[in-house]
């Protein structure tokens, strides 16, 4: 059972042959925050700005930090790689000095922190209680003593805010550290969210206006885009007449593709997408609030009718029961007016961005796989489908991921199993379209044999370069040589001498392709494969499991860990993957090749033949 911490008190962390010191602190606000951590001596003191995992730097050994302000942070710490030299680490919270967000921690929900292991399991966790005035807050230390490490519940506020904080830690020049913090925020170098709106304002509240939840409105511009500023007010003094009376009203901007910051048009065509889902998610999140707002309001009225006797039958009763139906359905009316201006806009966007992408962010019935040539350098992302919303089916957002992959894939084929390996095979197809000739390898298990038809796309055109593993003999070889590359290249890394790799080691990144799991895995295989879901992805082996999770309940709560470590995508439509802001639950389609169409076969003869031509 985990440990709820109160303010001062500590908690020894747990320690093991496996996963030593690998955790996750999670953190949980009522706003965005900006999650910072540093890394200090044993009197707590921070040596320079080298010690401080931050938005704008957020990678030490062993520290990892998000890139973004949100309401949710995931931090990544491995205590075992932590240097010598360090004897604390301090989560750090601040609020972001961008508009919008409130002025202090003392008018929005005590944010609240848990410390994880790597499979979900809570250690301990810590609501941070009793702030008022401060914009910045220490939240937790891990500390080390006697050669174990625990965590304690810090929660010591500051008003003065993340310089003043950073002060207190004695870093050097903190306030132009903690300036350049915020400003990595405000500009857009991490993608900064805002909160999601409450769903039912209190009683008294004011109406929302168009779909605005209580407490002011909710901006639906994306921190990267370039629009027109609006055209400024007309003067409270200036008399009838004014130039700015007879103006016509400034018409919505018109979109463009690449209409988003960043070096390329590239790195512009993958913000604005976010962009897109950012503005989607909180436009019907607006909506969604101004209806339940209407709808709590209507029961309000309603409940004071019937609660007096004298106003719950007559003429004179029906008639209020009336008006009150009638301002709900006009708060639902105007707010759904505000819905479909915004999700016209993104239409319009849609229409323009859709043409403009490149293949990785292209879907199969795109023309520009026509066109397509084996790229040189790694794209930023990869499209692994669609996303939509229940009051928006028809309006598509590109479902893209970064690479390399940060977690495997998982191709639930309980639905349809032929579909999901067809699935799969038209992930693998576009994962080594997108990597420069020889890069990337696909391995598939294939115990039974039952894929041939679906593989056929990699089998004929030479994209597999070994034929699907079968048998329970083929799975333990295939499986065993993937562990062992995971193991050198590991050992490579941590003795800092990756020249010392085998030269017959295959560098490129792995991609292996598991069909009809369980079948053909025995105890030793399936230990391997959780190794390599938990891994592989650091040292570029990247898993893509086409199974029924049913098929492998035999197995018990011993692979709970596998599934929650990959990405769950199914082969037909399916409404399961929820956004970190709001929490919507967006509907995933996959990207599936038009009927009759060899644009897949194309692509991958494509690829082999680049991949003979420079000899790899």
């Amino acid at each position: 059972m985990a440990a709820e911490l109160v303010r001062g008190q500590n908690h020894p962390l747990p320690a093991g042959p496996e996963g030593a010191g690998r955790l996750e602190i999670r953190v949980s606000a009522g706003t965005p925050v900006v999650a910072v951590a540093t890394l200090g001596d044993e009197q707590g003191r921070v040596s320079g700005t080298e010690w401080i995992a931050h938005p704008g730097s957020p990678h030490l050994p062993g520290l990892e930090v998000s890139q973004q302000a949100a309401a949710s942070h995931r931090l990544a710490v491995d205590l075992g790689v932590l240097s010598e030299d360090v004897h604390r680490v301090h989560v750090l919270l601040a609020l972001p000095t961008v508009t919008g967000v409130p002025a202090s921690f003392g008018v929005v929900a005590a944010p609240h922190v848990a410390v994880t292991t790597l499979d979900g399991a809570e250690v301990a966790g810590f609501t941070i209680t009793g702030l008022g005035p401060e914009t910045a807050v220490v939240a937790v230390e891990l500390y080390r003593r006697q050669g174990a490490w625990k965590v304690r519940a810090v929660g010591q506020g500051y008003a003065g805010g993340l310089s003043a904080l950073l002060l207190d830690h004695g870093v050097p020049e903190a306030a132009r550290l903690a300036a350049g913090i915020q400003d990595a925020v405000a500009k857009g170098l991490a993608r900064s969210v805002a909160p999601p709106p409450p769903r039912t304002p209190p009683a008294g509240s004011p109406a929302p206006s168009g779909g605005s939840p209580a407490g002011g409105p909710i901006s639906y511009q994306h921190p990267r885009r370039h629009t027109a500023p609006p055209a400024p007010p007309r003067p409270a003094h200036a008399p009838a007449g004014h130039p700015a009376d007879a103006a016509p009203p400034r018409s919505a901007p018109q979109p463009v593709a690449g209409d988003a910051s960043g070096w390329t048009m590239e790195e512009r065509l993958y913000n604005q997408v976010w962009g897109m889902f950012e503005d989607l998610a909180r436009s019907t999140a607006a909506y969604r609030s101004a209806v339940d707002f209407a709808e709590s309001r209507l029961d309000q009225e309603l409940d004071r009718m019937l609660a007096d006797p004298r106003t719950r039958v007559g003429p004179a009763a029906d008639a209020a029961r009336d008006q009150a139906r009638a301002k709900q359905a006009d708060l639902v009316d105007q707010a759904r007016a505000v819905l479909d201006r915004d999700l016209a806009q993104l239409r319009a966007e849609s229409e323009v961005v859709e043409p403009a992408l490149p293949p990785p962010y292209a879907g199969w019935e795109s023309p520009v796989w026509h066109g397509y040539t084996v790229p040189m350098e790694v794209p930023m992302a990869v499209r692994l489908g669609n996303l939509h919303l229940p009051e928006t089916p028809e309006l598509r957002i590109p479902l893209l991921v970064r690479l390399p992959l940060e977690r495997g894939l998982w191709i639930d084929s309980a639905q349809d199993r032929r579909l999901a390996l067809n699935v799969a095979v038209t992930i693998a197809a576009r994962l080594l379209a997108a990597y420069p000739a020889g890069d990337f390898s696909v391995h598939v298990i294939d115990p039974a044999g039952t894929g041939s038809a679906a593989l056929a796309p990699l089998t004929d055109t030479g994209a597999l370069r070994v034929p699907p593993a079968v048998g329970t003999a083929g799975v333990a070889a295939l499986i065993g040589k993937m562990t062992e590359r995971v193991d050198l290249v590991q050992m490579a890394i941590r003795a800092g001498a990756p020249d010392a790799l085998p030269v017959d080691l295959d560098t490129a990144e792995q991609l292996l392709i598991v069909n009809d799991f369980p079948y053909g895995f025995d105890d030793r295989t399936v230990n391997q494969l959780r190794y390599l879901a938990d891994e592989g992805p650091s040292v570029g082996v990247h898993l893509l499991m086409v199974a029924d999770r049913d098929d492998a309940r035999a197995y018990g709560p011993i692979l709970d860990p596998l599934w929650r470590s990959l990405m769950r995508l199914t082969p037909t439509p399916e409404d399961h993957l929820a956004d970190p802001w709001v929490g919507h639950a967006w509907t995933y389609e996959p990207l599936l090749v038009p009927p009759g169409s060899q644009v897949v076969p194309q692509v991958l003869r494509q690829v082999a033949a680049a991949r003979q031509a420079y000899g790899r």
